[in-house]
């Protein structure tokens, strides 16, 4: 018998020795397997850098190939030595500036003429009748914007309609003043609140709201030009 084959034979019969070299097997196999992994990793990085690597130089050939570039670059060089720079220099200085584009001028919107103020004196009306003549307004403003429109309550509930677009202002109604200043009469008030919110909106119309019977839509388009004039609705106190 030969001395392999003795050799195969003493391993058959030793199952420790056998188990010994089973698990050092299992070992030189995850160590060649994390081994790949690590060479795969860093393949994967290197391809990744050589990528970016081709886009910087792509980023900075553009650059240099730029007619911006090729602008800064001269008047860095003029800056630095400005005695010794050479004629050619100047000369590609000079047509570079020359054959800038000009800007373009931007267009300006002219306004037009301030569209004219109306003032609703809307007292006497609930939440619901001046919710419905704001709504009244908006679509007939909608139908026609031929003036602005100024709205004054004595709802203390106005500020939920602050989101309708117009200017509505406020003077607290007769009792509640009367309870709270009883030695300046209300209408006196009224009347000063009237002269200075036209002096502030330059006014050209008052409307007095009938609060038992407001406006709709279509009494706001069939009467549009039947407002009041300013003169002779508001005598001043």
């Amino acid at each position: 018998m030969s001395d392999s084959t003795s050799e195969l034979s003493v391993f058959a019969a030793d199952p420790a020795g056998r188990e010994q070299e089973v698990a050092r097997l299992q070992a030189l196999v995850v160590r060649l397997r994390t081994v790949e992994q690590q060479r795969d990793a860093w393949r994967s990085r290197c391809e990744s850098l050589a990528e970016e690597r081709d886009q910087q130089r792509e980023s900075a050939r553009r650059l240099r190939t730029s007619r911006s570039y090729r602008l800064g670059r001269t008047l860095v060089t003029l800056a630095r030595d400005p005695l010794h720079s050479s004629p050619r220099l100047l000369r590609g200085l000079v047509r570079r500036m020359r054959s800038r584009v000009p800007a373009v001028p931007r267009l300006t919107r002219t306004a037009g003429p301030a569209l004219p103020t109306h003032l609703y004196v809307a007292i006497g009306l609930g939440l619901p009748g001046l919710r419905s003549l704001v709504l009244a307004l908006q679509r007939r403003l909608l139908v026609e914007p031929d003036h602005r429109a100024v709205v004054l309550t004595d709802d203390p509930a106005f500020s939920l309609l602050r989101n309708s677009g117009l200017v509505i202002e406020y003077l607290p109604d007769r009792d509640t003043w009367h309870r709270h200043r009883p030695d300046r009469p209300w209408d006196t008030v009224l009347a000063e609140r009237l002269a200075r919110l036209s002096r502030e909106h330059a006014t050209a119309q008052v409307v007095f709201i009938d609060p038992e019977h407001p406006p709709t839509l279509a009494d706001l388009l069939r009467h549009r030009d039947t407002a009041t004039p300013l003169r002779r609705a508001l005598p001043h106190a």
